[in-house]
């Protein structure tokens, strides 16, 4: 039951994500609330690097850079195919990591560089919220933002 609820939950959030992220195209990419706020193109691409480094601290090797990770938004160009390719490599990451941890497994804490020593579940935990976070900063971005 843990498992098809976990699952449930991911796949909610990956949908609610996609409803906002299927609206992104290569003219509102560079759009941004303010001139100091990310443009919805950056913001794109550190969700789905942000997915693969964090499922690093699980145990999940990658390949993925992280380009976006503390990083200032320059004003590069990011590749909008490439950026859906990473983000739904990590949500089947994601997906594994469900299937294949047991649920006494949930609770075994984990070393991270970012957060400590935490579980495993308050990690899955902070990535589908700041997944959920930064989809929502889009779509403001979508909606109010433009060009500067």
């Amino acid at each position: 039951m843990q498992k098809e609820i976990m699952l449930q939950q991911l796949e909610q959030n990956k949908m609610d994500c996609l409803r906002i992220l299927k609206n992104i195209n290569p003219e509102n990419a560079s759009f941004r609330l303010t001139e100091k706020t990310a443009s919805v193109g950056f913001i794109y691409r550190h969700i789905g690097e942000s997915v693969h480094l964090l499922a690093q601290f699980f145990g999940y090797p990658t390949t993925i850079e992280g380009t976006t990770m503390g990083q200032s938004d320059t004003g590069a160009r990011y590749d909008l195919n490439t950026s859906q390719e990473i983000f739904d490599q990590g949500y089947k990451t994601l997906e594994n990591l469900v299937n294949e941890t047991s649920e006494k497994d949930w609770l075994e804490e984990i070393e991270t560089t970012w957060f400590g020593r935490i579980s495993r579940i308050k990690l899955y935990s902070i990535t589908l919220f700041h997944n959920s976070h930064h989809c929502g900063q889009i779509a403001s971005a979508l909606v109010k933002g433009k060009n500067f």
